[in-house]
């Protein structure tokens, strides 16, 4: 048996934990680079952890340019930053954007080179200078990931830096940050943070045997991250319309930056999949939010995977707090798809690929291009040649969903609850 969880080496959760943001930096390094974004620089809790850091640090330096999706000209700019002022730690306070812009900083800064020079698995060759990663969103989980997404404009797709040595030093999760999140923003992040619970309990398992949990970043699902990708599923599901509707609603706050860093420990080691895939040359050719593209098409996803996956698509059933009591899997696996169904529309969601402007011609070269992202599609539990993608894209296009009839799975191990 070989299992591995990865996440920060201090991770702290929990209302008006930010409080501990300016010792926890002072104590990783005395010249800061703070990177954020002009909108939440802006906010009086942002404005005042920054005020609190330099009284706090000997040099601070605040990049606040940060643009949706990372491209590379942002982390030209954010390095030369960071050299200005000897930069040995960096404080990140924002959403996946800021926190991944962050992460490639902090590899050149110790390592040097270009972004391209990481673009793939396990090309960092070492840790990095410390990094503070505070969320303003309860989603994408990069303040507990090994991961950083960027955007080349030299590429179709989104291209992924992914290596246990980005994982932040410190998370530090506090809801109160969060209650200022637009409702489209918490829609967003909010089922992108679902789609790694569901990705991550439903990925391929890979065989026990002698593997580097270093230089292979995702290794497949475990029972832990089974067990922090069901307690992730349950808070988010009973929450993430409540936080959409009212984002005073503190409780919901609550549910979704806990479930959103549950889901962040699972993916860490178990890995995204095909909606994740499928998403890096949708989202990259339609300029969409990365939330609404993996939550459009993780139902068609599921869906494809129905014969291998219907047994947990029934677990999850019941975690989500579904009425199948005396439903069989099968029975509790359409259940759960038509409750989604139903959530993502609440949230407003696409229901179709269509609806956000996708050609059909270009399906099949979809397909092909993220049938290339191999991190991530080895873990989907459905075929993953390029015909069954383009199945997949198909479905998500004209919005129907051909239900298979579920066979008896082989894969009956039980997850901790």
């Amino acid at each position: 048996m070989l299992e591995t969880v990865r996440g920060p080496r201090q991770l702290i959760v929990g209302e008006g934990v930010a409080q501990n943001i300016p010792r926890v930096v002072a104590e990783s390094g005395s010249r800061v680079l703070i990177v954020t974004d002009q909108v939440l620089l802006g906010q009086p809790g942002v404005a005042a952890i920054v005020a609190a850091v330099r009284e706090k640090v000997t040099v601070v330096e605040v990049f606040s340019d940060a643009t949706p999706d990372v491209p590379l000209s942002d982390v030209a700019v954010a390095v030369s930053a960071a050299a200005e002022v000897d930069a040995d730690v960096i404080l990140a306070i924002g959403g996946g954007t800021v926190i991944d812009l962050a992460k490639i900083v902090g590899v050149i800064r110790r390592h040097g080179g270009t972004p391209r020079d990481y673009y793939g698995e396990s090309k960092v060759p070492g840790p990095t200078i410390p990094l503070v990663a505070v969320p303003t969103t309860s989603g994408t989980g990069s303040e507990l990931t090994p991961v950083s997404v960027l955007t080349d404009p030299d590429r179709e797709l989104k291209v992924g830096v992914s290596s246990v040595h980005i994982v932040p030093d410190f998370a530090i999760v506090d809801p109160e940050l969060t209650y200022t999140c637009p409702a489209t923003v918490t829609a967003h992040s909010g089922i992108d943070a679902f789609c790694h619970a569901v990705e991550s309990y439903t990925a391929r398992p890979r065989a026990h045997g002698p593997r580097d949990p270093v230089e292979q970043v995702f290794l497949g699902r475990n029972p832990i991250t089974d067990h922090y990708a069901l307690r992730a599923a349950e808070r988010i599901a009973r929450s993430l319309r409540r936080a959409v509707t009212d984002g005073g609603d503190t409780d919901a706050r609550a549910d979704m930056s806990y479930g959103s860093m549950l889901a962040g420990l699972a993916f860490s080691h178990a890995g995204n999949a095909a909606p994740h895939a499928l998403q890096y040359p949708i989202g990259a050719a339609t300029h969409t939010p990365h939330g609404l593209g993996v939550g459009l098409l993780l139902p068609y996803a599921l869906d494809a995977a129905r014969d291998a996956i219907g047994d947990r698509l029934a677990i999850l059933a019941r975690v989500c707090g579904l009425d199948v009591t005396d439903a069989s899997d099968a029975e509790a696996a359409d259940t759960f798809l038509s409750w989604l169904d139903g959530l993502l529309a609440d949230i407003g969601i696409p229901r179709t690929l269509a609806d956000i402007g996708v050609a059909r011609a270009d399906l099949p070269r979809f397909a092909e291009m993220a049938s290339g992202v191999t991190r991530l599609i080895q873990n989907h539990p459905g075929p993953t040649d390029t015909a069954s993608l383009t199945a997949i894209l198909e479905a998500a296009w004209t919005g129907d969903r051909t239900r298979h009839a579920l066979t008896p799975s082989r894969d009956r191990d039980r997850p901790f609850t």
